[in-house]
């Protein structure tokens, strides 16, 4: 027997081929019902969509990509599961719910087979001011959307990752659990939530009257310049009594540079970290960091790069996130 076609399907479904193309590709409302019976239908006539046709009548690849020129030190670190990963992970399922494959071009300097692939859109990670990836991907016109706001580009549809209010939640819990002298170790990097770090701890200092003492560190140098640096600053200044990490991997430097000094966490210390990941779950003791919802937040980046392909770009801001009090800042 000849293999069904889609022309097969729609006059089985009593729909058009338009609506049977639809209902394959997630990229048009179909009645769920209608979606349902579609695809029912499709699997007792035997009938599966051909990618390639599906890509020569759309023009399109039927791959997005999700990239990042954050640091390896800071996107993946030694475990390999780091935040980069955790949205990787996500957004892949997301955009295969939808037929779509997702690419992952790894935050590395041999990861340079981007230059020649094509996409139909990408999701960027965190992007700096005039960063390099996301210059590269409009040279080529492909369709962009952010996780995190482009600093100075309102044009570039993104997932607002609410980074100021991010550091002014793990602030305001030193704060509350009697911190007085607190340290901030911040990304010197142009990302929107390095830039909103500094500024949530600006603020935060002027209004509670500390003495600032900001950090701004080199992320690609990871935990070992942190480790270095909250060294040097807890033995100039031993008044030292809380430290918000805006980089895991700093966090992890301080809690070496502490314990190396015999300063106690939490008692002689305290410590607060952004991202929830494996550095700091499996930290000796665990640090408190906060839940910024990735799962959720890859899955809307995918709805946005869709959106944003088809013309309708918008921006999304994420939920508010959630303290994850953990040993490193209350006893």
């Amino acid at each position: 027997m000849a293999k069904p076609t889609i022309s097969d399907l729609a006059k089985a479904a009593g729909v058009s081929v338009t609506t049977v193309s639809h209902a394959f590709s997630g990229r048009r409302h179909v009645d769920p019902e209608t979606r349902k019976r579609i695809q029912s239908l499709a699997e007792r006539i035997g009938y599966h969509p051909s990618s390639a046709a599906v890509a020569l009548r759309s023009g399109r690849t039927g791959t997005i990509a999700l990239a990042s020129s954050m640091p390896f030190a800071v996107a993946a670190g030694p475990s390999r599961l780091g935040f980069l990963m955790e949205i990787a992970a996500s957004a892949a399922m997301s955009a295969l719910t939808r037929n779509l494959a997702l690419c992952l071009i790894p935050p590395h300097p041999s990861a340079k087979s981007y230059v020649s692939a094509g996409f139909d859109g990408v999701i960027l990670v965190e992007p700096m001011r005039d960063d390099p990836v996301l210059a590269h991907f409009e040279q080529r016109q492909t369709p962009i959307v952010s996780i995190g706001t482009v600093p100075d580009r309102p044009d570039i549809p993104a997932v607002d990752l609410r980074s100021r209010d991010t550091a002014s939640l793990l602030l305001t819990h030193l704060e509350e659990q009697g911190c007085r002298n607190v340290m901030a170790l911040v990304g010197a990097s142009q990302r929107t939530s390095q830039i909103e770090s500094r500024a949530a701890y600006g603020a935060f200092a002027q209004t509670h009257g500390h003495a600032p003492r900001l950090l701004a560190l080199d992320e690609e140098e990871g935990e070992e310049i942190a480790y270095r640096a909250t060294l040097a600053a807890l033995r100039d200044d031993p008044r030292i009594d809380g430290i918000f990490a805006a980089v895991d991997a700093f966090a992890s430097g301080a809690v070496r540079a502490a314990q190396e000094l015999g300063r106690r966490i939490p008692e002689d210390l305290r410590l607060v970290t952004r991202y929830d990941g494996l550095r700091a779950k499996l930290s000796r003791p665990p640090i408190t960091a906060v839940d910024l919802h990735l799962p959720d937040i890859a899955e809307r980046a995918v709805e946005l790069l869709l959106d944003r392909i088809d013309g309708k770009p918008r921006m999304i801001e994420a939920a508010m996130p959630e303290l994850v009090p953990r040993r490193s800042s209350t006893l």
